[in-house]
């Protein structure tokens, strides 16, 4: 079963607190629609190009903006076809989140078959790895240190399955959502599940883990940025031993001294782009007296920021609602000019107004 090792020391619980104190502020302070939209797209290009580029992707951020957004860049094709999962995957996990489903062994697999799909063969998508694995230093092709040594791949989906039971565990203890995030996280990189993928399946789950637990912060903050600026900081602090059991053994407490004093960094800076933006009492009634979006609105333009556009087809799908609310839905979000209209007839389709 699997049981880590960590003490809450004096930094992660003042850490922990912080954060706590954050969270309460960023939820509860009044944005303008727009703004809060913004910072939201930023955020998740931030969280896709940092969590690809720690993973080789040469793709700047302008770059990973136009692959989002559709247009087509001069690129490999690896490269474009990573940032386009990750968003994927992002989607994935925030329709997950809205339906209140419960983490399964099914859902860790579902994470690392959307990250990798058309980066490799089909049989790897979404499956477990076959054979053994090696985290290795190179030389150019030369290897020069083996630094990790995975566990055997016939343990590895018992390993996985350990750690959903002990994620549920800890929903019914009702331990901190950024501990478990951060465990959880650590432990998929032990594992290694995966022939590839298996970076970018931990920080989702962790993401994930967040998200589920109250802790998306408006979905403002991209944590993966933290590791990409220094990364090895962060292959430092992840590296708890030279192979799985020594791992198993090892005390995680530094790891999540890290991974939550990261996080706070992270939420600092929502806190210190949201602050300036909100809304004292005499803005209100100034932006056609809407300050919040409300749920279905969210949900249409968190499509729309994942995906780039929408149809009035996919609002039907999205919110289950009939065409006439759909257009009514729609229609509300042009009045307030957060949409704009492209194409005509049945071409027509609909973009974020917002100048990035």
């Amino acid at each position: 079963m699997f049981n880590p090792k960590y003490t809450i020391t004096h930094q992660i619980l003042n850490d922990s607190m912080e954060i706590a104190e954050i969270k309460s502020l960023i939820l509860h302070i009044p944005i303008i629609p727009k703004q809060e939209l913004k910072l939201r797209r930023e955020a998740l290009i931030r969280m896709i190009h940092s969590s690809t580029s720690i993973e080789g992707n040469i793709l700047n951020r302008y770059e990973v903006k136009k692959v989002l957004a559709g247009e087509k860049i001069d690129a490999p094709k690896r490269d474009i076809f990573e940032i386009k999962n990750y968003r994927d995957a992002i989607l994935y996990i925030s329709k997950f989140v809205e339906k209140k489903r419960k983490i399964t062994l099914k859902t860790i697999l579902k994470i690392q078959g959307l990250v990798t799909k058309n980066t490799l063969t089909q049989d790897k998508c979404g499956y477990f790895r076959k054979g053994d694995v090696y985290v290795v230093s190179k030389r150019g092709n030369k290897i020069i240190k083996i630094s990790y040594t995975g566990p055997k791949s016939k343990q590895v989906p018992e390993l996985v399955k350990n750690l959903v039971i002990w994620l549920d565990k800890t929903a019914k203890e009702n331990i901190c959502p950024v501990i478990v995030a951060g465990i959880a996280h650590s432990e998929i990189a032990a594992i290694h599940p995966f022939a590839d993928g298996n970076g970018r399946t931990a920080r989702l789950l962790a993401t994930l883990i967040l998200y589920q637990r109250g802790y998306d912060f408006r979905k403002l903050f991209a944590l993966e940025d933290y590791y990409n600026q220094n990364r090895p900081a962060y292959y430092k602090a992840i590296h708890l031993g030279k192979n799985y059991q020594e791992r198993l053994n090892a005390d995680s407490t530094n790891w999540l001294e890290y991974f939550i004093k990261g996080f706070k960094a992270e939420m600092i800076n929502v806190k210190d782009a949201v602050i300036p933006l909100s809304l004292d009492a005499k803005m209100k009634g100034k932006i056609g007296g809407q300050v919040y979006l409300d749920k279905n609105q969210i949900k249409i333009v968190d499509f729309v920021m994942t995906m780039g556009k929408i149809e009035r087809s996919d609002v039907e799908d999205i919110l289950n609602v009939s065409k006439r609310t759909a257009i009514r839905l729609i229609n509300s979000l042009l009045k307030t000019g957060i949409l704009k209209t492209k194409g005509e007839g049945k071409k027509q389709f609909y973009v974020l107004s917002i100048n990035y």
